[in-house]
């Protein structure tokens, strides 16, 4: 070792503890405010959240006004919509119940609820619990459904029109050989996990996931002190969007709502992979199930990144120059686009929102997300 490195590795072995970890600190809060300040003024948006957790040390910054005609800049307990973020919650949960014996992955989905039966396409591949998980059933991206009333648009996806469309058509393609991105399946995922545990899905996925990981603030049902901190969404025109209910049954595909600091303290449980505490079901949800090599198709699920296999919900993307191995989920819903993305082998995670139905920012967030991933952990 050259003498210059040798005294340099010295003086930073000198370096008492709390001013390294204030060191390490200060370059996060400087790389996340400078990830979000160019990505806001790149968007144009009304307002951007972003936040950052690192081996522990995390950081949220937030752009723009939380609302319309207010001054409130968005922070890390602004509530939002999280949309099919939700699916990754759906997929631990799943995780949860398999781990403790309740369900199995390969279990029908008709073995829970038998009224979701498909006769036209079941004759020797019937839908299992983790086609569903890995949008491999077979299924449409939405229901077929009439459209709601603009106070309550998603009134008419109902049990009823699950159950007739399956009865009524065959499946898109044999389980297990296609992907095509679906709602439809994730909501029938939350029925069956429902109905095995005989609870309520939101009673089910608070008493398993949210309680036990001190998520609060993720909610289907926001109180009145919650909706006070609400980041207002905007349409495509640009107006601000209503803040409707997605009622009982979109709660598999969407629904929950949540912040920058639940969302971190959620990847900061995901990132703990070498814990003993609630490890079967880490280990079960992390898993590939469904590898893109072999599949006759794959549709809807490049937008945030290249999947290279389906987790429990859960986008994998392969390692690709300084980019590590990358889990992600994106969300949109209501005039808000969300993305969270955590790299598993190196202990660090993101989660980015803005409030504005923009597919081009959309794109750009989930690009943005994944290469300061790549930035902050590279291989």
């Amino acid at each position: 070792m050259r003498r210059r490195d040798a005294l340099a590795l010295l003086a930073g072995a000198a370096l008492p503890w709390p001013l390294r970890a204030r060191a390490g600190q200060a370059e996060l809060d400087e790389a996340v405010g400078f990830t979000g300040q160019v990505l806001y003024l790149a968007l144009k948006v009304p307002a951007l959240i972003i936040g950052v957790v690192r081996n522990g040390e995390s950081s949220i910054q937030g752009f723009g006004r939380r609302a319309d005609g207010g001054d409130a800049t968005p922070d890390g307990d602004t509530l939002f919509r999280i949309g099919s973020i939700t699916k990754a919650f759906t997929g631990q949960l799943l995780a949860s119940l398999a781990a403790d014996g309740v369900v199995s992955l390969a279990d029908p989905l008709t073995k829970y609820v038998p009224e979701f039966t498909a006769p036209l396409s079941e004759g020797g591949r019937p839908i299992r619990l983790v086609d569903l998980a890995t949008h491999s059933a077979g299924l449409p991206r939405e229901v077929p459904h009439e459209p709601g009333p603009a106070d309550n648009p998603f009134v008419n996806i109902t049990p009823d029109a699950f159950a007739g469309w399956l009865k009524a058509n065959p499946l898109l393609y044999t389980p297990g050989t296609s992907i095509l991105y679906s709602n439809f399946g994730f909501d029938l995922l939350a029925a069956a996990l429902s109905a095995a545990a005989q609870k309520p899905y939101p009673d089910l996925l608070s008493d398993r996931v949210l309680k036990p990981l001190g998520l609060a603030e993720t909610t289907f049902a926001p109180s009145p002190g919650q909706t006070q901190r609400l980041m207002q969404g905007h349409g495509f025109d640009g107006a601000a969007l209503p803040d409707v209910p997605t009622g009982s049954v979109i709660v598999g595909s969407g629904g929950l709502r949540s912040t920058p600091r639940d969302l971190l303290s959620w990847l900061k449980w995901h990132l703990d992979r070498f814990a003993n505490d609630r490890a079967a079901e880490r280990l079960i949800d992390h898993a590939a199930y469904l590898w893109r090599d072999g599949l006759v198709s794959v549709v809807g699920m490049d937008e945030s990144g290249p999947m290279t296999a389906m987790g429990l919900g859960w986008v994998i993307m392969a390692p690709e120059g300084d980019r590590p191995l990358i889990m992600q989920k994106a969300g949109g819903l209501q005039g808000i686009f969300c993305n969270v993305a955590f790299a598993p082998s190196r202990n660090t995670g993101v989660m980015v929102a803005i409030n504005a139905f923009d597919f081009n920012a959309a794109l750009a967030m989930g690009k943005a997300a994944n290469d300061l991933l790549a930035e902050l952990a590279p291989r």
